[in-house]
């Protein structure tokens, strides 16, 4: 990012901002957007989202969408897919299979096929008016892969807000957000190597995949150790900058890696995440590292909106409103079906497509890569990057009236959920009670054998990582209990 050389004429139309005049432009965006997203009761995101339109190139034009607040903004996402790892060990991933790789690979699979027929269709009719397409099958490709894609951001964040994470169709829509992840790797290489011989494509993509294979095994076989091991080092210093330090360290260092492998940062933060998870630190981690993660996913958001082109939209308003519409149509009737196939049922089914149905951050990374491999015409750049935008700023409400969109379209949905609650109140009101110990010292240890003697279960938090070393039963977990989200 440039600064303006001393000496030159503060009024001179060629001075650049400042970092500090950025930043300062960014907070003061975000504030006002989220306050007024606040008061009218809409979700803070399309706060975000408006504000980036508003401030972006392509409007008021007081921020530029330079290289450097992308990658920076790109962060956000790297400890979005941190903070899901966190929430998605190993064995609950086993668990999710049929999703991930059932529901997941067939909506990204026929997504991409469908944008080929109908390209191949598109092609026919233009040939038989005596006219040229001008979009080959490889483009095609290239498009549907982009389109494919949905915004993991966006839907997660949501989904956490409305603590919806854990239920049937959270995660549906977990499954195959975490697949569309997985195939971006695939698709990264496939894209550029689409201009190439047949020959040089499927090397490239063997040797991606044998990559990924490698490092994915080495990853997720001996990491959960190392991590235990490196951790349980760094809190017996009993620092607590120490500690997040060392956080970061590992969240950003396994990205970095993932990311030099040909993989993607997202996914190296999930395997963080994951990998931290199987310790006793998970319930501490969430709690350092929600900072870092709420300010950089609404920078994140923010240049989203910058990407906004009204001028797009103004010259071809009837291109971009049918690249916003059909996509959204499609993929929501897609995803809805495939998830009847998969047994949900009518209600779960359609949230399933209503969460997934817009585009997501890596179709920009995608349909940039294909714009540099020439696969794309610089006169459908322009809508579909439009398109995209526009697709995502309607996500929120999307989601916020969902249910209501449900009702309509399944009448019975309502006995399910009243059916869901009553489950879920059933078992808590015949939940064993129990006891938690903050602190595992002498006291707390003495205490804790007085309620064992008495057969009452405990669930123990210590800052002191000794304690944890201990045999791990009953539950125990490395957090202070002065801090409100570990408490939480």
């Amino acid at each position: 990012m440039r600064v303006a050389a001393r000496g030159t004429d503060p009024a001179s139309p060629q001075r650049m901002a400042s970092s500090l005049e950025l930043a300062l432009l960014y907070l003061v965006a975000a504030v006002l957007s989220v306050a007024a997203c606040r008061s009218l009761k809409l979700p803070p995101m399309l706060g975000y989202l408006a504000a980036g339109v508003l401030i972006g190139p392509n409007a008021l034009a007081l921020a530029r969408d330079s290289v450097g607040v992308q990658y920076l903004a790109e962060f956000g996402v790297v400890f979005l897919m941190f903070v899901i790892g966190l929430e998605f060990n190993l064995p609950k991933l086993r668990s999710m299979r049929t999703l991930v790789f059932g529901l997941g690979l067939s909506q990204v699979s026929l997504t991409i096929a469908a944008t080929v027929a109908g390209n191949a269709l598109l092609a026919w009719v233009f040939s038989m008016a005596g006219k040229s397409w001008g979009l080959g099958w490889q483009s095609a490709i290239a498009l549907g892969a982009a389109l494919a894609m949905s915004s993991t951001a966006i839907v997660v964040k949501m989904m956490a807000e409305r603590i919806e994470l854990e239920t049937p169709h959270g995660r549906r829509v977990m499954g195959v957000l975490l697949f569309q992840d997985l195939a971006v790797v695939p698709l990264l290489v496939l894209i550029p190597a689409l201009g190439e011989s047949a020959g040089d494509m499927t090397r490239a993509l063997l040797f991606a995949g044998l990559k990924a294979a490698v490092l994915l095994t080495l990853l997720l076989v001996g990491g959960q150790r190392v991590m235990r091991w490196w951790l349980t080092l760094v809190a017996r210093g009993r620092s607590e900058e120490l500690f997040i330090l060392n956080l970061l360290l590992v969240t950003l260092g396994l990205a970095w890696l993932t990311e030099h492998a040909g993989l993607s940062l997202a996914l190296g933060a999930f395997i963080a995440g994951m990998l931290i998870a199987e310790t006793e630190y998970k319930h501490q981690v969430e709690t350092d590292i929600r900072p870092f993660h709420d300010v950089l996913l609404g920078l994140f958001f923010i240049t989203i909106g910058m990407k906004l082109d009204w001028r797009a939209i103004w010259d071809q308003w009837m291109v971009v409103a049918a690249m916003t519409v059909l996509p959204v149509l499609f993929k929501f009737g897609l995803v809805t079906l495939l998830a009847r196939v998969f047994g949900a049922p009518a209600g779960v089914a359609l949230r399933t497509g209503l969460y997934l149905a817009q585009a997501g951050e890596f179709g920009f990374v995608l349909l940039a890569l294909a714009t540099q491999s020439q696969l794309l015409p610089e006169r459908l750049q322009s809508p579909v990057l439009a398109s995209m935008v526009l697709s995502m700023l309607a996500t929120p409400l999307l989601i916020v009236y969902s249910n209501r969109i449900v009702m309509r379209l399944a009448a019975s949905d309502w006995l399910l959920q009243s059916v869901a609650l009553t489950s879920i109140a059933t078992k808590s009101i015949h939940a064993e009670a129990h006891v938690i110990i903050c602190g595992y010292g002498r006291s707390g240890q003495n205490l804790a054998q007085l309620l064992s003697t008495e057969q009452i279960p405990t669930s123990r938090s210590t800052s002191t990582p000794t304690a944890c070393a201990r045999p791990r039963r009953p539950a125990r977990t490395w957090c202070s209990a002065t801090r409100r989200g570990c408490r939480a």
